[in-house]
């Protein structure tokens, strides 16, 4: 009797079950369909700015951009000394952040977990890293440039590296707590200081992250417009000198894009065209150097 009046329960709840199947297959379906048409909507977007830029950009290159200074309209200039200061100042400004970063980063991964220093650190870091770059150009412009008289090189260097410092802050820290924690006692277990066992077994496990970072910082500052304006200003002539207004690709871009000579209009096109594939063959060569160091 009881096999009687329980067999029932089990057949009634077989249709709710397939109901519910059902249910989830259809949300799951209309789920991944939302998914792919956002990837593909994502992938449009971006190759139509690639495009773009190839369109507009590949059509000014020629040997004078890179061997030419700019001039004034209808004269053929170049952007030689563009790409010069820009390079000047991105490498200079990840040279002077990134070993504040990497310091910053390994001392609120290593030493300042939970304390009160440390998440103050860490809060003004994050704070940075979310800042906009207009007001990081106005506060390196009060302290290197209005008490000094004029815009320089360094003063550019300065705010681009200001960028760069909760970039590599962040990456750095995460990287390193990822590494587990059996690794360091073993490493402290054998007799070997900390500071050994960050710089020699730590730094090794995390160089992979911590160079992305620096990577991404990299990219971050390549394009910077705002803070320039307010520090290198940007030269029309020929300077490698830090302390005067130097020229960069993301200032004459935007004073070139502007412009109402079609000429100066598509060096503003070659500039971004550059910017866009020096950052991505930075990043493909970086890939590769990593992976056969693996």
């Amino acid at each position: 009797m009881s096999a009687t009046t329980l067999s029932p329960g089990p057949a009634r709840d077989m249709p709710v079950a397939r109901s519910l199947g059902r249910r989830r297959y259809r949300i799951n379906t209309v789920i991944k369909v939302l998914c792919v048409l956002a990837t593909f909507i994502g992938l449009a977007m971006l190759a139509s700015i690639l495009f773009t830029l190839l369109y507009r950009g590949v059509g000014g290159l020629a040997l004078s951009v890179f061997t030419t200074s700019t001039l004034p309209p209808g004269s053929h200039g170049g952007l030689l000394n563009a790409i010069i200061g820009s390079l000047i100042q991105t490498l200079l400004g990840a040279a002077i952040g990134t070993p504040i970063g990497l310091m910053v980063g390994t001392y609120l991964a290593e030493y300042a977990q939970g304390s009160l220093i440390g998440n103050a650190v860490r809060f003004v870091s994050d704070v940075l890293l979310s800042a906009p770059s207009i007001l990081i150009g106005l506060f390196v412009y009060q302290i290197a440039v209005y008490p000094f008289g004029g815009f320089s090189g360094i003063a550019g260097c300065l705010a681009l590296a200001v960028i760069v410092i909760p970039i590599v802050v962040r990456t750095t820290e995460d990287m390193l707590r990822l590494i587990p924690a059996t690794l360091r006692e073993a490493v402290i277990g054998l007799g070997a200081p900390k500071w050994k066992m960050i710089v020699l077994i730590c730094y090794r496990a995390a160089k992979q992250g911590i160079a992305t970072g620096i990577l991404l910082a990299v990219a971050r500052i390549a394009g910077e417009t705002a803070p320039l304006l307010f520090t290198s200003l940007g030269n029309f002539n020929w300077s490698v000198s830090l302390d005067k207004p130097m020229a960069s690709l993301p200032v004459t871009i935007y004073q070139y894009a502007g412009s109402a000579f079609e000429d100066w209009v598509q060096l503003a096109w070659v500039g971004a065209l550059l910017i866009t594939f020096g950052v991505l063959a930075i990043n493909i060569a970086a890939r590769v150097l990593l992976h056969r160091a693996k």
